[in-house]
């Protein structure tokens, strides 16, 4: 009997233990699941982090030879790029990227009525910017390979009617450079940050969002790639769309993740990682 009575036992136990609940899959990894099987895998050989619209150039950092625009053109021998601006001179180069970002933000500005633009200074090679920095002194230029006019991204921007800090494009720019992708690199109040005093003439092509969050967070570039890097990843909305920014440090190469079907941008930081952007 008593037998019996412990054989019972035991498989009343058994069955319990057959039909206990299994433990749920937190939402939090059942999300992280399901976006990897979305996700595209891409790799990122090691001298990407030189190359891309977000590249850091300073008296830290310089430029590598891997970081120079590719398409940079003289612009007075490309008549269809000079269009509804002067040229300062006949020597002055731009990618044709950056010059079309620049076309298009001067035609907004003429709707509003501004429309006496010029560019003073585009991409400079090592001599140009060893005079310059001769000239200069170390207050209001960089030694040559570490300023951004060695990059290409970047462009002095004058006014036919009066100096910048004081015209009407110079107020327009501080304003709506954002919206197409432009900063003014070098602000009144962040001397002590990027090492160079105020140019309200210079700016800097890094690319929408990017340029909407620095606008919104008063970051120079120097700001913002810290706090891509402490934050890891951010989603955020510019101009009404949507994107993941994503910061990923690369030491040789890496294989990193994005998210199948959405157009991504990445871009090194001139120093130990890219970032990626994602539109969603």
């Amino acid at each position: 009997m008593k037998k019996w009575l412990c054989l019972f036992v035991l498989l009343l136990l058994l069955g319990c233990e057959s039909v206990q609940p299994k433990p749920e899959v937190s939402i939090d990894v059942q999300k992280k699941a399901e976006a990897a099987k979305n996700n595209t895998k891409i790799n990122v050989a090691k001298d990407q982090i030189y190359k891309g619209n977000l590249v850091l150039v300073n008296k830290e950092y310089p430029v590598h030879p891997g970081s120079v625009e590719p398409d940079i053109v003289r612009l007075a021998q490309h008549k269809e790029l000079v269009t509804g601006f002067g040229l300062l001179d006949n020597t002055i180069q731009l990618p044709r990227s950056v010059v079309q970002s620049f076309i298009t933000m001067i035609q907004a500005a003429g709707k509003d009525g501004v429309n006496h633009f010029m560019i003073s200074s585009g991409y400079r090679d090592d001599a140009e910017q060893r005079k310059l920095y001769k000239e200069m002194g170390a207050d209001y230029a960089l030694p040559a390979g570490h300023s951004e006019h060695n990059l290409g991204l970047s462009l002095d921007i004058g006014s036919t009617l009066k100096e910048m800090n004081q015209a009407p494009e110079g107020a327009w720019l501080k304003k709506n450079a954002w919206k197409y992708g432009f900063i003014l690199r070098y602000p009144k109040d962040k001397t002590a940050i990027t090492g160079i005093q105020y140019e309200p003439w210079h700016f800097r092509y890094v690319g929408l969002p990017h340029s909407g969050i620095m606008e919104d967070n008063d970051f120079t570039l120097e700001e913002y790639l810290d706090y891509l890097k402490e934050q890891k990843s951010i989603l955020v909305k510019v101009d009404g769309k949507q994107y993941e920014i994503l910061y990923e440090p690369v030491s040789r190469s890496a294989t990193i993740q994005v998210p199948a079907n959405r157009r991504y941008k990445i871009s090194g930081n001139n120093i130990d990682g890219v970032i990626v952007t994602v539109q969603l």
